[in-house]
Parts: C-alpha cells; structure tokens; sequence
C-alpha cells in the first residue's frame, strides 16, 4: 500500500478519528467556506444592513464566542470529545437559520446568528484537537493535526470558491449559500457524534492542578501565540493592503498570493510536519518565528523595489511566509496537547484558541495602523515581534520535561 510520507493512509484516517470524522471535517469546511466570506455581503446585501453595523455585529460574535471557551474546556475535561465538536457544528446550524429568519434591517437578529456563528467556529479548534489527541498519541497525533488542517483548508478553498461562482445570483443566490451552509453544517454534527468518541474522566487531580489559571510553563507560549497568529492574517489582510493600495498592483496579485498559500498548505502540511518530527516541537515552533520574521523582512525588501517588481517580488516572498505558517501550525497546538496534563487538556486547549483567537481579532487593526505609518513600521514592527515571541518560546523551560524532547 502506498503511504504518505512514510505513513499508511489507513492508519493517518484512523488516527484523525476515523474515515466518518473525515467527511465531517470536509462538509463543515465546506459550508464555512461557502459562508464565512460573504457573510458580510449577506448583512449589507440581503439584510440591508450598513457595512459599519454589520462589521461590529460580526467582530461581536467573535468576541461572544471567545468568551465561551472557558466553559467549552470545561466540558472537554468532563470526557466530552465527539459531542463537543458535533455541538459546534449545531450552534452554527442554528446561526445560520436565524440569518434566514431575519427580515431585511434587523440587525439584532442578524448579530445573534453572528453571535451563533462565532461561538461554533471558535469552539471547533479546540475540540476537534481534543478529540484527536483522544484517539492518537506522540507524533502520530501531530501529523492527524496536520492531516486535518489540510483537508479543512481544501475544503474551506472549495466552498469558497463554489460561493464565488454563485455570487452573480444576488441575493437569491446568497441565501441558496446559507441555506446549503446549514444542511452542511447539519450533516457534518451528525456525522461527528455518531463517532462516539469519549475520554475517561482523568483521576481528580490536586486542587492547586485544578486552578483556572493556565500553568506557569504555558504563559509564554500563549502569549507567543497571540503574535505567531498575525501569520495568518498576512495574506489576507497586509498583502492586499500593501499590493493594491501602497504599490498599486493589479487585485489579481493578492488573489494570486491567496491561492498560492492555500495550495501550499494543502499540499505541504503533513510532509513538513513528518519532516520537522525529528526535532523538538518547542525547537520548531521556534524555527517557525524566525522563518516568519525572515519573511516580513523579505516583503521590506520587496515593497522598496521600483514599479513592476515590487508585486512579483511580494508574490515570491510569500511563499517563504506560508512556510513559516505551515511550520507554526503544525508544531503549536502539537506542542499543547504534549505539555497539557491529560486532567486539563480540555481547558489547555480552550486557553490557547483564547490566545489564537485574540490575536485573529486584533491583528487587522495593529496591521492596518502599521501600514499607516510605512512599509518599515508594518514589517519591521511584525518582525520584531515575532523574533521576540520565538525568543520566549525557545527559551520557556519545561518542567519535569526531557530536554529536547517535548
């Protein structure tokens, strides 16, 4: 049987929590990819609403739902796996359903379904690691992680641009897109749940381990995370920023550079984190820092090249940062789960989509004030930070933990 980077394809579904949870990872992504980037258009097209309006409905969801997740994690630590990551997907169902109901300019029915929206898409990270790190264990678990990320970025391109075909339609065509997003969402919770996937509560553990407070050896690495994450955003948000309105290059520049990263996530996730399994994760979560801040560095350059050089050159530099992305997200939540006692796992998790999330939620902000004051501030700023954060991560000690090894 042919294998993938040296693991039996069987053994890597088996070990993201078999071939049904697979399918379910691909329809939720495909319905988020179907929505998620037009739910904004939804709000100001369908509904009426003023994109000011719809924009703070939005980003009040997200805050909604990050406050959520102490109590998703407390749920995971009570032995919930399947359920909790079926019961992101039924909040979203619900969501969605309230987007239908909302008559043209209600905007508080619209921001309880982005209320809905949020909570679900900020509750699935965490459990669906939790539950992957039920069923698999070391490395293993690592490239399921890996394995699941690709697929979902598949899927969430596919969706996406399934949703682009369809955007000609108007509103009609928008709220086919919703409705189709709810059956998705609706046939992905089913399929998780019928997984059956539960963890044996862990033995009660010291009041001093059952402390909220997340432990001392995680404090950096949340904090860390909260700049690795503006990674994330970079395509998204800067290089579209920086190649349409700073060097003036034609829009299909940074939809050349978002295809270009998705492609390379897909396709790239697991072989790189097979590759990197030969060193520490801390080692290379802290390689992925410095490979970031390369590239920030490197679009420096780029942005001060004459006119007709500078886009290619950005284009170039970005495959360097999507690497730096592929690293990072295939060593962080890896590094979670191998530090996080089993008791606490759950709320281990929920901490570090806290830490993933704010960073998601203030990144557009810091990275457009930053470009306000020049290419030197934005990239410069970013790389700076990011060395800073892969410094503390790199030297963040383990206790009770092998050097190296963890």
């Amino acid at each position: 049987m042919a294998t993938i980077t040296g693991i039996q394809p069987r053994a890597l579904v088996r070990a993201s929590g078999g071939p049904r949870y697979a399918v379910a990872l691909a329809v939720d992504a495909l319905g988020t990819g179907l929505l998620r980037p037009f739910l904004l258009l939804y709000g100001v097209t369908v509904l009426g609403l003023s994109a000011p309006v719809t924009g703070v409905a939005m980003t009040a969801g997200i805050v909604a739902g990050l406050a959520c997740m102490p109590a998703v994690g407390r749920w995971l630590d009570r032995g919930a796996r399947s359920t909790v990551v079926a019961a992101s997907m039924l909040v979203r169902v619900l969501g969605v359903a309230l987007l239908l109901a909302a008559p043209a300019g209600h905007v508080w029915l619209f921001a309880t379904a982005a209320l809905f929206l949020g909570i679900g898409n900020q509750a699935w990270p965490a459990a669906h690691a939790a539950l992957v790190a039920t069923v698999a264990h070391g490395r293993e678990r690592d490239t399921a992680l890996a394995a699941g990320r690709a697929l979902r970025n598949a899927a969430l391109g596919v969706g996406a641009l399934l949703a682009t075909a369809c955007l000609a339609g108007g509103t009609t065509a928008l709220r086919a897109l919703a409705a189709v997003t709810a059956l998705a969402y609706l046939a992905a919770a089913a399929l998780a749940w019928s997984v059956h996937v539960h963890a044996r509560p862990a033995e009660a553990a010291p009041a001093v381990d059952r402390a909220d407070k997340p432990a001392p050896r995680m404090l950096a690495l949340l904090a860390a995370n909260v700049v690795y994450v503006f990674c994330l955003n970079v395509p998204e948000v800067a290089l579209p920023l920086v190649l349409v309105t700073q060097l003036h290059a034609s829009p299909v520049w940074p939809a050349a550079v978002f295809v270009a990263n998705t492609a390379l996530v897909v396709t790239l996730q697991v072989p790189v984190t097979v590759l990197m399994s030969r060193f520490s994760r801390r080692t290379v979560l802290a390689l992925s820092g410095v490979v970031l801040a390369a590239s920030y560095l490197g679009f420096l350059a780029a942005t001060s090249l004459g006119h007709g050089w500078a886009a290619p050159a950005v284009a170039a530099v970005s495959v360097v940062c999507t690497l730096g992305e592929i690293i990072y997200a295939g060593s962080a939540t890896a590094l979670v789960t191998a530090l996080a006692p089993a008791h606490v796992l759950g709320r281990a998790l929920a901490r570090f989509q806290l830490s993933t999330g704010f960073g998601l939620a203030v990144s557009p902000a810091v990275i457009t004030t930053l470009a306000l004051h020049g290419p030197a501030a934005l990239w410069g700023g970013l790389a700076a930070a990011t060395l800073l954060s892969a410094s503390a991560v790199a030297t963040e000690k383990d206790p009770g933990t092998t050097p190296g090894r963890t």
